[in-house]
């Protein structure tokens, strides 16, 4: 599928625009301003007229404009078309500006949020500032519409008043923080000046108000104010509704293609501009990225989160990597994105890390040489940026540091970069008009997160946009030619929207908020008005995760219509699909047959030849190409580390009774009878034996170590320790019965390398013993269930491991065999028969492989058994495509 094109061959640039409906709409209003006007003797310079929003003031100095060419005369006298924030700054530009104290509500997050604090903090909730404070700023800044409509003078006893009762129905103590937020926040609000207090003694002989599709409690204040000097005028829809088209689509995916198809299909009829409705952001900017890549003008109102900006997000992975618990996948993600320092040392550091398994930065070997040369220019870095510091002093420090790492540059050549440097004040010499307030480097993250959440983010405008992104709700008196309206499922285009914010709608009806009821008519109101633009393509989606989703109400009652005449409803008066479809010729995926004569293997481990064994070209892929999946540095613990924290607990302590019974002595302390030892378990359990209460603490011991050495806290290890004690004496009991058949262990963890032609093979054993007849046994620890090792020896030529550990000795008399450490059932020797035999079947096998490799025998990709469910290589073969 691909997006439709111009379908009639005109480009783009050369449509010509149509006349618009709304239009008419203007003429109206115009005309009846004309007549306030005329009737009440004002002069149009003396008037002032409140539009809804910024984007309609020019349009409406046009439509004045037209109005008077219509009425024969010159518009040489234009009233003052503001909102009420553009009227606000430039009556206080005029008055020397407006002058906040320092508890007042700025709508700057980076100065609210701090104020936030310090109010928490005065009203004994400071123990909860990192939760409360982003709470308190939402509920400030909801309320201070309402309390910038109150008169200076006024706003003090009105919020007083309205403290009393603001509690009704949240006595329950479950409810007492919820309480005290909304109480510190009509406070802040009733208590602060406003930019807009200017407005309650402009002077202006008419005020007129345009209203939208919701009304601004300042508007309705302020027409109170002027009293019969003011007057209201209502922008109304076109009489006829346009074409309207349905589109239901599968999925988001679906939905957003079709979206910028229609985009794309209106614009190729020469209409322009299109109106793009943003009722999804994520999908907004899906069908953006679409609509950017075949070359569209766009011009986006609504902008996007700063938070979700590269920038932001190169600047808080720095703040991720300075604490002093980073994690060493943070460090590494800021170096990466950190110009400063060389790629390729970059590089070399993070194999070395992960070849060694460091999870957290601190525990860094500096006298590494891969990684000495990046650590010694981190370490000062992230040292310089741990302790406490006033507020100016952090931002002039973290610039200096974004400077050290080359990202200070490219982040304010950016436009979200600049904005990012705006918004926190990091420009050199800004800073000063924060408050200097002290904060740990946890309260100075947690300040820039808020700040950049709170602020939006708005790419630079083109001169001419042949699409308009903008919310439903600021369609009205817009001229588009065209309107495009996704997201219209009931989720996203609500008939009874939820309102915003904490407020119990008894709150909201106290304090003067949007109900439910007035949020669902002004939804409603700018739905019909879209319904009445030109041309408009409605479009929702019917699934979503796997689950079934129903079209907006709005939707289904257009829907009914339909039904009800006759017309029927869902797919059968759905638009056609905007989309053309392309043909694309046929390749089939086949089965990937490579030759590796020109990989030669020197060095072949069990696992390598597990793997040439179960599928020839994961062999191929992970082995001679080497594209093996890089171990996570930072991930949960599973199964795979408890069997590593027991292989290196049981060769330090078998190591350790190699040396007993002297060192037992003098090195272990024995726990008292009765008590529990640190591992959990009562010492006295294992006392039928004399030496065991020793090695059960040797063992303990032993646990601990290999818990330090691998990096294993108590917290992260809880679950494998609660069943450590069941597996210890298991093992112990094992122990005994196999050293009483006069078994000794010789050797644990030990790497082996035995040459076989022209390659050698390489592996460690877990553990060799050696029997009372000379002859010597391979071991192999298995933490599995006992059914699995069972069907490991079941048949001996399937199996690869011991046979392959078996390989690796010159022994002629030799035995092999599975230990499986239950944890519900005791540990069990499984032992395999005739080891020596398949070991020499084994080494025929490996020789022949390894012959038909150099000769170039096809390696495939054989699509079978388990050795699918669970391949690293399963993205690279294609077997889920394959047409064979």
């Amino acid at each position: 599928m691909t997006l439709i094109a111009n379908t009639d061959k005109t480009p783009i640039s050369s449509a010509v625009q149509a006349f618009h409906p709304g239009d008419e709409c203007w003429a109206q209003v115009m005309a009846q301003l004309a007549a306030v006007l005329r009737d009440r003797g004002v002069h149009p310079s003396l008037a002032v007229v409140l539009v809804p929003y910024a984007q309609l003031m020019q349009q409406a100095k046009l439509a004045w404009s037209a109005h008077a060419a219509r009425a024969g005369a010159m518009a040489a006298f234009v009233p003052r078309f503001e909102t009420t924030m553009n009227w606000a700054t430039s009556l206080g530009a005029g008055e020397g500006g407006f002058a906040p104290s320092a508890d007042d509500i700025r709508l700057d997050a980076a100065i609210d949020v701090l104020t936030a604090a310090a109010l928490l903090e005065r009203a004994g909730l400071g123990a909860q500032q990192g939760t409360l404070a982003g709470r308190l700023v939402e509920s400030a800044w909801s309320l201070a519409r309402v309390a910038s409509a109150q008169a200076p003078e006024q706003r003090l006893a009105w919020g007083a008043r309205l403290a009393a009762q603001l509690g009704v129905g949240m006595e329950s103590p479950a409810l007492a923080l919820e309480l005290a937020v909304a109480r510190i926040a009509l406070v802040w609000a009733s208590t602060s000046a406003y930019p807009s207090d200017v407005l309650f003694t402009a002077p202006a002989d008419l005020l007129v108000v345009l209203e939208g599709f919701q009304s601004e409690p300042l508007a309705g204040a302020l027409k109170t104010r002027f009293g019969e000097r003011a007057v209201s005028l209502r922008m109304d829809a076109p009489a006829l509704p346009g074409a309207l088209s349905l589109h239901a689509a599968q999925d988001a995916e679906d939905e957003a293609h079709r979206a910028a198809a229609c985009v794309m299909a209106q614009l190729a009829q020469g209409r322009k501009p299109v109106a793009l409705i943003a009722q999804d952001r994520v999908l907004t900017r899906r069908i953006r990225a679409m609509l950017a890549e075949r070359g569209v003008a766009l011009r986006d109102e609504t902008g996007w989160k700063l938070s979700t900006t590269r920038a932001a997000a190169t600047l808080m992975s720095l703040l991720r990597a300075l604490p002093w618990d980073a994690s060493a996948d943070a460090v590494l993600d800021w170096l990466k994105n950190a110009p400063a320092f060389e790629a390729e040392n970059v590089t070399r550091l993070e194999i070395e890390l992960r070849k060694i398994g460091v999870r957290f930065w601190r525990a860094l070997p500096a006298e590494s040489p891969g990684i000495q040369p990046v650590a010694a220019l981190v370490q000062p870095l992230r040292e310089g940026l741990q302790k406490p510091r006033p507020l100016p002093n952090w931002l002039r420090d973290l610039r200096a540091a974004l400077q050290a790492a080359g990202q200070w540059h490219p982040m304010a050549a950016d436009a979200a970069g600049a904005a990012v440097c705006e918004a926190l004040r990091l420009d050199e010499g800004s800073e000063l008009v924060l408050p200097a307030v002290r904060m740990s480097l946890p309260d100075f993250t947690a300040w820039i997160n808020q700040t950049l959440e709170a602020v939006s983010f708005s790419p630079v405008h083109p001169a001419q946009a042949q699409v308009v992104i903008l919310p439903l709700s600021q369609l009205l008196g817009r001229p588009m030619q065209a309107v495009v309206l996704p997201g219209c499922d009931e989720v996203r285009l609500a008939v009874s929207p939820e309102p915003p914010g904490m407020w119990t709608p008894a709150q909201r009806e106290l304090l003067g908020l949007p109900s439910r009821e007035e949020l669902s008519a002004a939804q409603r109101s700018a739905w019909q008005y879209a319904l009445h633009m030109p041309h408009i393509d409605v479009l929702w989606r019917t699934s979503e995760a796997g689950e079934r989703l129903m079209p907006s109400g709005f939707v289904q009652e257009i829907l009914l219509r339909h039904a009800n005449a006759g017309v029927g409803a869902g797919a059968e008066h759905s638009a056609p699909d905007p989309r053309v479809q392309r043909e694309l010729a046929l390749l089939p995926t086949r089965h990937p047959m490579p030759t590796g004569e020109a990989l030669p293997v020197t060095r072949l481990s069990a696992s390598a030849y597990e793997d040439l064994r179960r599928c020839p070209y994961r062999f191929f892929a992970l082995r001679q190409l080497k594209l093996q999946e890089s171990d996570e540095l930072e991930s949960e613990l599973g199964k795979r580390d408890f069997g590593n924290w027991l292989h290196t607990l049981l060769n330090h302590f078998h190591e350790a009774l190699k040396k007993a019974p002297a060192l037992v002595a003098s090195r272990t302390t024995l726990p008292p009878e009765g008590a529990d030892s640190p591992w959990g378990g009562p010492a006295a359990n294992h006392a039928s034996a004399t030496d065991i209460p020793a090695r059960l603490a040797m063992i303990n011991i032993a646990a601990e170590q290999a818990a330090t050495e691998l990096g294993l806290t108590d917290s992260e290890f809880l679950p494998f320790a609660a069943i450590w004690p069941r597996v210890r004496d298991g093992y112990l009991e094992w122990l005994t019965a196999h050293e009483a058949t006069g078994a000794q262990f010789v050797e644990g963890e030990v790497w082996k390398d035995m040459p076989l032609g022209d390659i050698s093979l390489i592996g460690k054993i877990d553990r060799i013993d050696q029997m009372p007849d000379g002859s010597r046994i391979v071991m192999d620890y298995k933490t599995e269930a006992s059914g699995t090792t069972r069907e490991r020896i079941k048949d001996g030529q399937e199996d690869t491991q011991l046979a392959f550990y078996a390989a690796l000795l010159a022994d002629d008399t030799l035995a092999a065999a599975y230990i499986n450490l239950g944890e519900k059932e005791p540990t069990r020797t499984y032992e395999q028969s005739d080891i020596v035999h398949l070991r020499d079947e084994l080494i025929g096998g490996i020789l022949n492989d390894m012959s038909r490799i150099a000769k170039a025998a096809p390696l495939p990709a054989l699509g079978e058994g388990k050795a699918c469910e669970y391949c690293s290589a399963r993205g690279l073969c294609r077997k889920d495509f394959w047409n064979e």
